[in-house]
């Protein structure tokens, strides 16, 4: 099946597109959600999305912002665009961008299968052209456990730059990202992602300890958004960061 994730701060949106599409009929699913582009940079690794829905206009990253650091990473990725009336012009003029279609909010259940049968089309001659295209080639050879924890210490060292993720770290050492992302989880029982946030979270409670205000812990520890910071936060600690810096400062 075709992987689609759905990007938009409004979790209502989220929710229509999921339930008002028949997306079995269309050999699609909804494997992830995100409530901005930085979220979904961070986690795109991990949902390996066929297609994007991306809305234009969402907080620390909008969409245009984020097509054009997806489509780096990611140049099959297809990006569908959605955009409301006042918008929209802006949309169609960032015409340099490998954007799919641009389509107006709120969009209609017809108009959104038609924009999804002509993708799956493309996507069908994609493979057909190409049947290995979707996979990346895989160096030779095993990646040791000492490579394993060196990249540990990598990203151990690096988790405050918020452009750190599993492809960025797979081409440093030479990987390519799906054996990266592989071997790590058979090496530490984690994925690469988790392992980032852990990173990240344990770094965020010391931080928190000194009574920092949230958003500008989240930002030290490399993830901009403090919205996404603040689930990531309550996820791991299991209380909000607010409520962790009450309980511990000063303690």
């Amino acid at each position: 099946m075709y992987r689609v994730m759905l990007i938009d701060d409004e979790e209502s949106a989220r929710k229509l597109m999921r339930a008002s599409i028949n997306w079995e009929s269309l050999n699609m699913e909804v494997v992830g959600e995100a409530a901005s582009g930085i979220e979904a940079i961070n986690v795109i690794d991990d949902m390996k999305p066929d297609i994007a829905f991306v809305d234009i206009s969402m907080p620390f990253m909008n969409g245009i912002e984020f097509t054009e650091v997806a489509t780096k990473r990611y140049p099959n990725l297809i990006i569908i665009i959605m955009t409301a009336l006042d918008q929209f012009e802006y949309a169609r003029k960032c015409v340099s961008l490998p954007v799919f279609e641009y389509m107006l909010k709120p969009m209609v259940r017809s108009e959104i299968t038609e924009v999804l049968e002509r993708v799956k089309k493309r996507l069908d001659d994609r493979r057909s052209d190409n049947e290995d295209g979707a996979f990346e080639n895989e160096l030779s050879g095993d990646m040791e456990s000492s490579s394993v924890e060196q990249i540990k210490k990598y990203i151990e060292n690096n988790y405050t730059d918020s452009k750190l993720n599993l492809t960025s770290v797979a081409q440093h050492f030479g990987f390519s990202a799906s054996y990266l992302s592989r071997k790590f989880k058979q090496e530490t029982g984690k994925n690469f992602v988790e392992y980032l946030t852990e990173c990240r979270m344990n770094a965020a409670m010391k931080l928190a300890h000194t009574g920092m205000k949230m958003f500008n812990a989240s930002s030290e520890v490399g993830i901009p958004d403090p919205n996404y910071f603040g689930r990531c936060f309550k996820k791991f600690a299991g209380i909000s960061y607010s409520d962790y810096v009450a309980s511990n400062h000063n303690s």
